[in-house]
């Protein structure tokens, strides 16, 4: 493969599609954005957080690799700040439209509303019935609101996007191919002349997509959309394609990879059938179905979405019941239909 790019440089992946990376810190450490010919400039797919860091990057870029091009039109995969931060900045800065399918763009002016708003009594009821302890509690009222500091004022008005469209970028069409269970309603873009899959976080090469349930919408099931999604991209996107994600490096058998992350939700699922058969548990007693590392205060709140991910889909299936006791506190247990199936 070749060499990953570093900051302010690009490398060409296929004809008129080059491939940056910007750095992010944190585990990640960076994500994959693409710029692709489109006439007389580019178009940018992904921008990386509404930082100083970012925004610098982005001169040094346009400083060397797309010196004189204009930015005719900014995609975001999805609402995550890693994703769609820069795009206020961006498209003003060069006066073009951001391009993002509908649910992700008002899901994301929605979250950037609470910035500055004081914790709401759902999410705090949220994360006490899931087990949480008063420090932890403490630490998201504390914190809350931070996701709207992670971006550039997005812009007013931007041009939707839709599953199955067709989008000409350049002398190349660009299939809109979109899955959730990760964000709402996340667009890949596929090129099938280029065999190239633009993927962003809907399928990583090394790591799995944080699938979680949210304060907003604790009934939520994203497992279930997610892994559909899956499935439903391995029936559209044949597998001789090259996978261009938001993170890691490009790659090589998308149908193993979109197998191999089904499997991995499949194994969870039976690991917390397995735990939930030994007794009745809260969310915070569940960790040890889903996760090998120490769950502490840095990803609590990532623990608990994955874990009510996963027990909302078996709720929903009609094997785990939920009770909550007098404290408000959740309690979880395989149901008469899942014991008779162990038996």
């Amino acid at each position: 493969m070749t060499e990953a790019p570093t900051t302010g440089t690009a490398v060409t992946i296929a004809p008129g599609v080059q491939w940056l990376r910007l750095e992010m810190g944190g585990p990640l450490g960076f994500i994959n954005v693409w710029a692709l010919d489109d006439g007389d400039g580019v178009a940018l797919v992904d921008c990386g957080l509404g930082t100083e860091a970012t925004a610098a990057a982005w001169s040094q870029a346009f400083a060397g690799p797309l010196r004189g091009r204009r930015v005719t039109r900014v995609f975001a995969t999805h609402m995550h700040p890693d994703h769609i931060g820069m795009a206020g900045a961006l498209t003003r800065e060069h006066d073009c439209r951001l391009w993002i399918t509908r649910l992700e763009y008002v899901t994301c002016r929605s979250l950037s509303s609470d910035t500055g708003r004081p914790a709401p009594p759902d999410g705090i009821r949220f994360y006490h019935a899931a087990g949480w302890g008063e420090a932890d509690i403490a630490r998201y009222t504390e914190r809350f609101g931070g996701f709207g500091q992670m971006l550039t004022p997005l812009p007013d008005s931007f041009r939707r996007i839709v599953d199955g469209e067709s989008i000409t970028i350049g002398e190349h069409a660009w299939q809109v191919v979109v899955g959730s269970g990760h964000s709402p309603e996340h667009a890949c873009l596929w090129c099938p002349e280029l065999r190239l899959l633009i993927s962003g976080d809907q399928v990583l090469p090394r790591i799995t997509s944080i699938v979680a349930v949210h304060p907003t919408e604790p009934e939520a099931n994203p497992l279930d959309d997610w892994m559909r999604s899956l499935a439903r991209i391995r029936a559209i996107v044949p597998d001789d394609v090259l996978v261009l994600p938001a993170h890691n490096d490009p790659f090589l058998g998308l149908h193993f990879r979109l197998d191999t992350l089904l499997d991995g939700h499949a194994n969870g699922l039976a690991k917390l059938r397995a735990l939930l058969a030994e007794a009745p548990g809260r969310v915070v007693d569940l960790f040890p179905a889903l996760f090998r590392r120490a769950i502490d205060e840095t990803n609590i709140g990532m623990a608990t979405g994955e874990c009510l991910a996963h027990l909302n889909y078996l709720v929903a299936a009609g094997e785990v019941v939920r009770t909550v006791d007098a404290a408000g506190v959740a309690w979880y247990a395989l149901s008469a239909k899942a014991e008779a199936v162990a038996a």
